[in-house]
């Protein structure tokens, strides 16, 4: 492992050993950012900590409901659903505070030669942080979550059809200090514990509409900040589950409220972290030619990678004017109509906020699309030809539109030079496979909408 030598790997797994579990959670994500893995004895931990263990490729052969697909090549009835190595990153242990301090290590799919899959999501963004390293730029990221809180037990919502979902509070109160304080406990267990659990926050409230809170986790390195983003979708569903509460990261549960959004927040340094690569004092706004560079990359490869930042049918109906989304590309200083929010700030804080992602985007996928796009503007050196947006990004159209449907959205990557450019064959036929699978199981389903619209009067 990189800048992880044997001696601190070793130190690692002697501080495994010396907990009182006597068991590790081992653990690696999907294609839809869904943690899975499994629970291991110290010994079988103890055995693969270095050397890694099989585990069933069926991960990236079914969905979110685990419906296997029938269109993928890598994995699938005709495969016989083998075991894929998967190697352990040691650097992501951490403890488990809700769970008596259970340690946790993240993993990644590879290859006989110990190589990333093509298709692991947290191995895409390996690399393409790689690459980064080596031009000489270090990739700062941290993403930010809305979510909607319900009293609910998955019991009830799946004995009612999940219908009359109750929020946990009522009203509409973005913002505001009372409303955080009615349920004090678990807003501050959520604090807390994500801050033993080593997902610190710089920030935590509520946001407009019932039950819904908002968190920015702490900025870091662009791997970290993907596994803090990652760990902290599931670790605030099981602090939820103790408070007899479920969190939603659904991007959008109801027409009358806004969605959930997972705004990233990307920098670009040097190698030493001493120089903020996107401010520069001499140019209008502080905005460095290398961040307009960036912003081009991102504004041009927008919708030929879409599905990385909407990934679900679901994820469109956020997509919508006048509901604190982005449905132009555009981009503007601190505007949040616009897909790109630039935030020049200071040298410490200037930064770009990618505001297209849904809080049920894949995060290692999401921050994959806005570094590699970033980084493909800075190597075509791509200009911005128009000024940036200063008044409602949802009437400018400068650049274009984005795509309206997952259909759409996919057809585009699928068919697209520049996603292959940017990810490779094998991830991309892999990635748009599965969302051309998604969008196949919507197809046929009769909703309520419909049913209330064409019942009687057609």
């Amino acid at each position: 492992m990189k800048n992880f030598s044997q001696k601190l790997a070793s130190q690692v797994i002697d501080d495994i050993k010396k907990g009182r579990s006597g068991k590790v959670k081992l653990a690696i994500t999907d294609m839809d950012g869904i943690l899975r893995g499994k629970v291991v004895s110290m010994d079988k931990f103890l055995e693969v900590a270095e050397k890694g263990f099989g585990f069933c490729d069926v991960v990236f052969g079914w969905d979110a409901s685990d419906e296997a697909y029938d269109n993928t090549k890598f994995t699938g009835w005709h495969t016989g659903y083998p075991d894929a190595q998967v190697k352990l990153d040691l650097q992501t242990t951490r403890k488990i505070p809700w769970e008596d301090e259970l340690p946790l290590v993240l993993g990644d799919f590879c290859d006989d030669q110990g190589s990333s899959l093509e298709i692991c999501p947290r191995g895409l963004l390996k690399n393409i942080k790689e690459a980064c390293l080596v031009s000489g730029i270090n990739p700062v990221f941290s993403q930010e979550f809305e979510w909607f809180n319900f009293l609910e037990t998955p019991q009830e919502l799946d004995e009612k059809n999940f219908t009359n979902i109750r929020p946990m509070t009522p009203g509409m109160f973005g913002y505001s200090v009372l409303r955080g304080s009615l349920k004090s406990d678990f807003f501050n267990d959520l604090f807390d514990l994500l801050q033993q659990f080593e997902v610190p926050l710089e920030g935590l409230h509520t946001e407009t509409g019932p039950g819904v809170y908002e968190a920015a986790i702490r900025y870091s390195d662009v791997l970290e900040a993907a596994d803090r983003a990652c760990l902290f979708k599931t670790a605030v569903k099981e602090i939820a589950y103790r408070h007899g509460i479920m969190a939603s990261f659904m991007a959008k549960w109801n027409r009358e409220y806004p969605g959930c959004s997972g705004h990233i927040h990307q920098s670009l340094w040097d190698l030493d972290l001493k120089q903020n690569l996107f401010f520069d004092e001499g140019e209008e706004k502080h905005i460095s030619q290398l961040m307009r560079h960036y912003i081009a990359g991102q504004l041009y490869c927008l919708p030929h990678i879409l599905p990385m930042y909407a990934p679900n049918i679901n994820s469109y109906k956020r997509l919508v004017e006048g509901a604190w989304a982005p449905t132009t590309l555009t981009w503007g200083v601190d505007n949040r109509t616009t897909a790109l929010r630039a935030i020049p700030g200071s040298p410490q804080s200037a930064r770009l906020e990618t505001r297209v992602p849904g809080s049920d985007a894949n995060p290692y996928l999401a921050m994959s699309a806005a570094l590699a796009s970033g980084l493909y503007g800075i190597r075509k050196e791509l200009e911005l030809d128009q000024a940036p947006t200063t008044g409602n990004g949802y009437q400018e159209q400068a650049y274009g539109v984005l795509p309206a449907s997952l259909q759409e959205a996919t057809q585009n990557m699928n068919s697209s030079n520049i996603s292959r450019e940017l990810f490779g064959e094998e991830f991309v036929d892999h990635f748009v496979a599965t969302r051309f699978w998604e969008c196949r199981q919507f197809a046929p389903v009769v909703t309520d909408w419909e049913l209330k619209r064409y019942f009687e009067i057609i």
